[in-house]
């Protein structure tokens, strides 16, 4: 992910559009909207996918005491615009030690959520049961968005799903002890939104997890 766009769903490598092609295409799951090289998280950074996305770009905000942006990542080119983001936060878990955070907003079928939920279908539709209460719930952008439980996520991670402004909204916590954090009725603001309160925004050093295979 670092230096050349690669596949959302796999993070493997991808062909550009060509003369006999109008789309990026992974040799694994076909057509896709890849995900452009991550840059070291500050101002900068959350300006080129603020920019270009056509989806939220969610951020706790404030950031619980003590936390971090680590980095943020936008699946899509400059043709079709953003169809997916992914912003990473890190800072001490609620129950001690440090936690990690990446929130996803994606398009129906993209698959970035999954990749970093460690799931195999593009969408959290098939590991959620909306039939029961809710886990948690956020306010996002002024809404209140219940999340629920992703079942068949590694255990190494806690995982919760909904839909926020129309499209999915994934929250990956990482250790699974770090879960915790989802209750703590966060606040998540869209930064296309934010407008100079960017420049606010308290970065750290680029979180591993966003590179992750």
């Amino acid at each position: 992910m670092r230096g050349e766009p690669s596949c959302p769903k796999c993070g493997g490598r991808v062909r550009a559009p060509g003369l006999f092609r109008d789309s990026w295409q992974c040799a694994v799951h076909g057509t896709v909207h890849p995900v452009q090289p991550v840059i070291p998280p500050g101002v900068e950074a959350l300006g080129v996918v603020v920019h270009r996305t056509r989806v939220p770009v969610w951020m706790p905000w404030p950031l619980p005491v003590g936390w971090l942006f680590t980095g943020v990542a936008c699946a899509g080119d400059d043709r079709s615009g953003g169809r997916a983001t992914a912003v990473a936060c890190s800072g001490p878990g609620p129950l001690g030690g440090p936690g990690e955070l990446i929130l996803v907003a994606e398009e129906l079928g993209v698959g970035l959520g999954a990749r970093y939920a460690g799931l195999d279908a593009p969408d959290p539709g098939p590991y959620l049961d909306v039939g029961r209460p809710p886990e948690t719930k956020v306010l996002a952008a002024g809404r209140p968005t219940p999340l629920w439980n992703v079942t068949g996520a590694p255990p190494d991670r806690a995982v919760f799903a909904g839909e926020a402004l129309g499209i999915w909204l994934w929250a990956v916590v990482w250790p699974e002890r770090s879960g915790p954090l989802m209750y703590d009725e966060l606040v998540l603001t869209d930064l296309r939104d934010a407008g100079a309160e960017v420049e606010l925004v308290p970065c750290g050093a680029l979180s591993p997890r966003l590179l992750q295979p």
